[in-house]
């Protein structure tokens, strides 16, 4: 129904925004804006496993995409036969719990790890985003 379509695009707008928010902290730590704190990057990269491990199913319903929804970003590839959407979301996964283990360790082991997220994220998005209008 367009409620539960609805409801489905803002919980992973949601999603996304605890994403970059969480990012946003880790980020700011790597490029040495703030200071390395040793429990906030955990923090934040516990953050980040939490999200990731989350079942996204439900957000995710045919009829949500860009072509069918004003203000998605979603682009109909995502539901084609051959997306590549869940080996997307596993390489995430599999970068953010790196991220995990390395992210309270020191500032290079930090930074160090932001390459595969940030790398993870821009593949994503590159493929299944609508760039901003």
């Amino acid at each position: 129904s367009d409620k539960q379509i609805a409801a489905g695009i803002k919980a992973r707008q949601s999603q996304m925004q605890l994403y970059a928010f969480n990012l946003g902290t880790l980020g700011a730590m790597a490029k040495q804006e703030t200071a390395y704190d040793a429990t906030a990057a955990s923090s934040a990269a516990d953050n980040l496993a939490a999200l990731a491990s989350l079942s996204q199913a439900g957000y995710w319903l045919p009829g949500s995409d860009s072509d069918s929804v004003e203000g998605s970003r979603a682009l109909p590839a995502i539901w084609t036969a051959d997306s590549k959407i869940g080996e997307e979301g596993k390489n995430f996964l599999d970068a953010v719990l790196a991220m995990q283990s390395a992210a309270g360790t020191d500032l290079a082991s930090l930074q160090g790890a932001m390459g595969a997220v940030g790398k993870s994220c821009g593949s994503c998005h590159k493929s299944y985003r609508k760039p901003k209008e």
